[in-house]
């Protein structure tokens, strides 16, 4: 659905040259023209606008003197630097451009009608006055040469196998006889000027030859390999013209064919078959098809006319037309007429072979014109919902009007079409917001038609109705309607004349006002004009558009761009600078573009689209090139771009990768959106989406959710973007267009979750409005099922910018239960007999279904059936709710109630066997209320209920009651069923003790025990858990003799014992067993020395002093030296093979590399880093090596017990040498020494002040010094083993700009050897507290 606009048009008029020009060709690599006349040839430069060169022919004489010379073909030859031309009488010329030296490296004695090269130029092929064809090399040595007319049909030849004869096909329309009819054969063209025409596929394989049969008289068409052989001729076609052009692609040959009523361009396969054709906008004898050429990538097919002699048309004109297909479909997009006379007919025209939408066309007067096309998508502007998507197409006469709000037409069908009396060139929309549908139409007689939608009652007979017409159809929409005719007042009139597109880019700015370009005849300048309305005197529906304001400009204006939003006017030069029009004062005036920093604005390349745009609160100007190149401003942002577009606040793209990517320009910044569209993954799901291979933009239609793409064939898709979506949804929200929001969210597959998680706070507000919107029951219903607690803008749909919607928090309470209790509110006081199911729903939904509140209202609905219109029957209740809850449930929860009449209406409608439920709820009805509601909640599993309805069924019932206690293990929830002074109490506690002695809790179960009375219990409980006051009191509870008691303290204080708690036998025996000496034993073993004196003293039995306390002393004393002497000795061994070994590893690092670089190419060390450097005779192999090369090679390896890992977990930290982690081994170690010695202070300080105590001086001072001594030792040592942290030894990354080969590689062996984190405490040392006073002066 694009249209091809004129941007550029170069003129070179009034050549200063001989004779009459006659052809031409093109000279790509220097941009020059070689013009062919009777006189010889001239190179001008359309640029520059001078003459290059000029070689005369005549003086050589290869032309005669007469001017009756014929130049029949002219070929630049790139690699020689010279021309190859051919003149009609037979003359082969190599001209050299730089010497001007002429070669005649041939001769035709009947003559040349046509020269032809290859597209490779290695083959040239000549077509001579006898009927012949000779083929030629490029250093012009005959290949062959073999006469045009052929009686074979060719190699293709089509082989008929005796089946399917023509008698027997179906001929359609023309009946049966057509198969008996005879082949006629009608002669050429009367216009036909009987010379044969030859055109090249586009990779030189073949070439096709159109001559006049001189036995039948008709054209045919003979297509040849590139060895010369015959490969196919065409069938026979009446009315067949001289026009031939091959398209480059290869696939298809145009010619041209007269019809009985039209006529019409055809074309051919290879092997001479007809397949397909479109019909020119003539009729019958009115035209003559010249030429036809197509364009180098085979998009555009150029037409050549000429009006045929007539007495009713004296005035004869010719007619180039751009020709394009879509979905199958040949759209008219340009016509150019120009006048046949002397000067201004067309000698020749042709397409550039590099740029592909280039046309260059030559005139009788010495008058060349190159134009510049480029394909351009025309739709209306709009941004609001009154503008209805409109695209306009061209197709000759027509204009094909899409309206993509109310549906979507393929092409070549649309909405409607406006008929017009001269073919169409140019269509604009009204750049006015509110008026955007209006549409302005510029035809080949520069003309321009006014077409506005609303204001007229009649029908416009120019407006038809397309594919949405038709008997019985009504049609919704609004036609426009021609509103006026304008023509254009040229400053000169002859500049129409002598170029058709004076004026291009034509722009409706305003209600009466347009822009439009024109380009300069005679200097690199282009003008920009104002058109504004001068209505005219005589004709009230015909008006003028005078140019009211003109500046020019120094460059070729290429590109013109409004902006409705900022009323800017932007103009873009072939060499990419952007300038500014200022169009709002009376006279018209240009300045450059800047940028937001003060800088002009040029673009590296030229774009073929550009548009306006705010971003960050600048205005930018955005650019996209034929090679999909993506400029904001002069900065490249993207190079894969097909195509964009601005919408709102959106920038749509579509990239070769054949997906669309969506970028919000509110409150975003320049850098933002270019490293959105940098990075090669996006993260928000919302900004990217695939789309089919080749998709275009080609609209979105606004205050919507739908997105317009094309695809390569011509077919439309409509995508609706997810950020297009959630954008619209969100305006619908915020100004409280449920239904809106709510139908695009159920079409589109959008969570219904947002509609409350958008603003949770304004939802709740507007409950009741929510409901009278939707309106629906199913609806609401629907809205209730897809609830569920996440908060879907977090999750699903996070919004693009921060709002203050989004920062609005939820009120205190679950999610679905505040709106199930909201909307439920909202529907039980607007219509509570409509909302009936909704309101069952909005129970069924909560975090905790009340299904019995909803079984009720069945029941209540069953009884007091309502006779309101609305109201739903208990029936249909009953059934719905049977879809939202499994109907085991709902039967379950139905007997909950203990409501059998509600139980048997759900039974009923479930696929119960009756067989299966009315013997139970026989049975049930049948007993006692408490029991029988005992049974029902224990058939559905409700014990603590079932236990409380038992309870109260009497005590005959209590043993059934505690054996469900026993078997379901509800002693707690049994407890508060009874008093406490109840036998059931106490049996209850009784059964929960010992529950709790079987799971090892004795200390409960003591408790438990002792609760009811049962002491004895309680006794054993707490002696299993070894509470022994608690036991004691137990003991005395029961009243046990006094022996009983002593062999119960003496076993209490075992116990105690082996617990090491000391202090606590000691009591015991000493209090209940009447033992103080076996106490002083067990205070002397606990190191507990002044209670021990305080018992010696408090029984006055001072020999024990002598007899155990001093030599017990003494034997500590003893014990904490050689302890004191073995620590010191294990810190200073592993303080210097720690020292030994980290020295090691600093001479290893050299000798680490070349291991790093075997480890970087194939990953793997044959041996542990530094195991060899540690111990000469060690063959330590680094265990996690051998686990990682081996890790794959045998699965049972890797499937280790528990056990196994946890032994190789202690044997990571080996402190043996040469091991690969041998220096956390040993921080380990040191770590353990340092604790332990330092958790011996206090215990030091008690004996140091015994010691004192009984006269043991030498001894306590010899203690203190060895205990100072070896702390010393360990505080002076800290920092120098402790020197390495965490983040130090990790691995630190070697890249970075001052990086080296060794530095990254050794940073990539540390990496392979870092510590890991579970280790990273062994580098914290360890803490000595050097407040605590253990010293005691007294022995200083």
């Amino acid at each position: 659905m694009r249209n091809l606009k004129l941007i550029q048009t170069l003129e070179f008029k009034d050549i200063q040259a001989p004779g009459k020009p006659q052809c031409f060709c093109l000279r790509t690599e220097q941009d020059t023209v070689l013009i062919g006349s009777e006189c010889g040839l001239i190179e001008v430069n359309p640029v520059t606008r001078e003459v290059k060169n000029e070689i005369s022919l005549v003086a050589e004489g290869f032309l005669p003197e007469d001017g009756s010379g014929c130049i029949v073909g002219v070929q630049d030859l790139v690699d020689q630097d010279s021309v190859c031309v051919a003149t009609a009488s037979g003359d082969v010329i190599l001209c050299n451009l730089k010497t001007h030296q002429l070669e005649c490296v041939g001769s035709v004695a009947s003559g040349i009608s046509v020269m032809s090269w290859s597209p490779d130029q290695e083959l040239v092929l000549l077509a001579t006055g006898q009927q012949t064809l000779i083929m030629m090399t490029r250093d012009f040595e005959p290949v062959m040469e073999q006469p045009v007319h052929q009686g074979d049909f060719g190699e293709s030849k089509f082989v008929t196998v005796g089946w399917g004869k023509k008698e027997t096909q179906f001929h359609g329309s023309e009946g049966r006889q057509a198969a008996f009819q005879m082949q006629t054969h009608e002669s050429a063209l009367p216009w036909d000027d009987h010379r044969p025409r030859v055109t090249w596929r586009g990779d030189g394989q073949f070439f096709a030859v159109s001559v006049v049969c001189p036995e039948t008289g008709a054209r045919k068409v003979r297509v040849w390999n590139r060895e010369f052989a015959l490969h196919s001729t065409s069938e026979p076609v009446a009315g067949l013209g001289p026009a031939l052009a091959w398209k480059p692609s290869g696939s298809l040959i145009a010619s041209t064919q007269d019809k009985p009523n039209q006529q019409d361009v055809v074309f051919f396969e290879k092997n001479g078959l007809l397949h397909g054709h479109f019909m020119l906008p003539f009729f019958k004898d009115e035209m003559k098809v010249i030429d036809l050429f197509w364009n180098a990538d085979s998009s555009v097919l150029a037409v050549w006319l000429e009006d045929l002699e007539r007495e009713e048309n004296p005035a004869l004109k010719s007619y180039v037309q751009l020709w394009t297909v879509g979905n199958y479909h040949w759209y008219l997009k340009q016509s150019l007429p120009f006048s046949t006379c002397l000067k201004s007919k067309i000698v020749s025209l042709m397409w550039d072979p590099v740029i592909p939408y280039r046309l260059h066309v030559l005139r009788q007067g010495w008058h060349y014109l190159c134009y510049d096309w480029r394909w351009t998508t025309d739709r209306s502007s709009g941004d609001n919902s009154s503008d209805l998507a409109n695209v306009a197409v061209i197709d000759g006469y027509k204009v094909l009007v899409t309206v993509f709000r109310q549906t979507v037409i393929p092409p070549p069908m649309c909405t409607y079409y406006l008929l017009l009396p001269h073919p169409v060139n140019q269509v604009t929309f009204s750049a006015h917001s509110k008026k955007s549908n209006d549409l302005a139409v510029l035809d080949a007689n520069n003309q321009v038609y006014v077409y506005k939608c609303g204001g007229s009652p009649s029908v416009d007979p120019t407006v038809k109705l397309g594919a949405v017409g038709g008997n019985g159809f009504k049609v919704p929409l609004r036609t426009p309607h021609l509103d006026k005719k304008y023509t254009i007042q040229f400053e000169n009139a002859e500049d129409q004349e002598v170029n058709p597109l004076k004026l291009t880019l034509l722009t409706w700015i305003e209600e009466d006002s347009f822009l439009a370009v024109s380009h300069s005849q005679s200097s690199p300048q282009s003008t920009v004009h104002s058109l504004t309305v001068s209505p005219s005197e005589s004709d009230e529906e015909q008006g003028q558009l005078t140019i009211s304001s003109s500046v020019t400009v120094d460059g070729i204006i290429i590109s013109l761009c409004y902006s409705s939003e900022t009323e800017s006017v932007a103009l873009q030069l072939a060499d990419g600078q952007i300038l500014k029009c200022l169009w709002e004062s009376s006279s018209l005036t240009v300045e450059p573009w800047k940028s937001p920093g003060g800088f002009p604005v040029q673009f590296p390349y030229p774009c073929t689209q550009i548009e306006l745009a705010v971003i960050g609160g600048e205005e930018y100007v955005l650019g996209l090139t034929d090679r999909c190149r993506f400029f904001i401003s002069d900065t490249e942002v993207a190079s894969n771009i097909t195509s964009f577009i601005l919408y709102d606040e959106f920038l749509l793209l579509t990239t070769h990768s054949h997906t669309c990517q969506c970028f919000s320009l509110r409150d975003t910044s320049f850098k933002t959106l270019q490293a959105g569209l940098c990075s090669s993954h996006v993260a928000n799901g919302e900004v990217l989406r695939k789309v089919e291979r080749g998709s275009r933009i080609v609209t979105v239609v606004p205050q919507d959710t739908k997105l317009i793409l094309q695809m390569p064939r011509g077919n439309l898709e409509v995508v609706h973007h997810r950020a297009l979506v959630l954008a619209q949804i969100r305006k619908w929200l915020d100004k409280l267009m449920f239904k809106e929001a709510f139908e695009c969210m159920r079409k589109l597959r959008i969570n219904l979750n947002l509609i409350h998680d958008h603003n949770p706070k304004v939802f709740l507000e507007n409950v009741e409005t929510f409901i009278r919107q939707i309106d629906s029951v199913n609806h609401i219903n629907l809205f209730f099922t897809e609830l569920k607690e996440e908060d879907v803008t977090k999750t699903m749909y996070p919004p693009p910018v921060t709002s203050s919607a989004q920062l609005s928090t939820d009120p205190a309470g679950k999610k679905l239960d505040l709106i199930c209790d909201a909307m439920r509110t909202a529907m039980e006081s607007i219509n509570p007999h409509k909302y009936c199911l909704s309101i069952l729903t909005s129970h069924v939904k909560k975090t905790t279904p009340e299904l019995e509140i909803v079984l009720q209202k069945v029941h209540e609905l069953q009884e007091n059936d309502p006779s309101v219109p609305d109201a739903v029957s208990a029936e249909e209740a009953l059934k719905y709710l049977l879809l939202l809850v499994d109907v085991n449930e709902l039967y379950d929860h139905s007997l909950g109630t203990y409501d059998f009449d509600l139980v048997i209406m759900v039974a009923e409608k479930s696929q119960k066997d009756p067989k299966e439920y009315l013997p139970f709820l026989n049975m049930l009805k049948k007993m006692e209320t408490n029991y029988q509601r005992f049974t029902i909640d224990k058939h559905l599993k409700r014990y603590e209920k079932a236990i409380s309805h038992l309870s109260k069924c009497g005590p005959e019932y209590f043993p059934e009651c505690l054996n469900l206690i026993k078997d379901k293990s509800l002693y707690k929830e049994a407890l508060k069923l009874y008093p406490s002074n109840s036998q059931q109490y106490k049996a209850i506690c009784l059964a929960y003790g010992e529950h709790l002695t079987q799971e090892h809790q004795h200390e409960t179960a003591g408790l438990v025990f002792a609760r009811c009375g049962a002491y004895k219990e309680a006794l054993s409980a707490f002696l299993a858990c070894g509470s022994w006051q608690q036991a004691l009191c137990m003991a005395t509870q029961l009243h046990l003799p006094k022996n009983q008691l002593i062999e119960l303290s003496r076993t209490l204080a075992g116990k105690l014992a082996e617990q090491r708690k000391h202090r606590e036998a000691a009591i015991v025996l000493e209090q209940y067993a009447q033992d103080y000496e076996e106490a002083v034993l067990l205070l002397l073993e606990g190191a507990a020395w002044e209670e021990a004196l305080r018992l010696v003293y408090k029984y006055n039995r001072l020999d024990i002093i002598e007899t155990n306390i001093k030599p017990s002393i003494l034997e500590a004393q003893k014990n904490y030296m050689a302890f004191l002497d073995s620590q010191t000795t294990t810190f200073s061994r592993h303080k210097k093979r720690l020292l030994v070994v980290r020295e090691l590893k600093e001479q290893a690092q050299p000798v680490n590399l070349v291991f790093a670089c075997a480890s970087f190419l194939d990953d793997e060390v044959p041996h542990g880093q530094e195991s060899d450097l540690f111990s000469e005779t060690s063959s330590i192999v680094n265990g996690s090596e051998m686990s990682g090369r081996y890790s794959h090679s045998n699965s049972r390896i890797s499937a280790r017990s528990s056990k196994n890992r946890r032994k190789a977990e202690r044997k990571k930290h080996s402190l043996k040498e040469g091991s690969p982690l041998e220096d956390l081994a040993l921080l380990e170690a040191l770590n353990e020494v340092v604790q332990s010695t330092e958790k011996l202070k206090d215990e030091i300080h008690c004996i140091l002040k015994t010691l004192f105590l009984f006269g043991f001086d030498e001894q306590g001072r010899e203690l203190q010094e060895a205990f100072e001594g070896t702390l010393q030792l360990m505080e002076t040592s800290l920092p120098e083993i402790w020197i390495l942290t965490y983040q130090h030894n990790s691995a630190i990354s070697g890249l970075g700009p001052n990086s080296t080969a060794n530095s990254i590689m050794a940073s990539y062996q540390q990496q392979k050897t870092s510590v890991p984190v579970i280790d990273a405490e062994l580098f914290i040392p360890p803490k000595m507290d050097g407040r605590t006073q253990w010293k005691l002066s007294l022995l200083e």
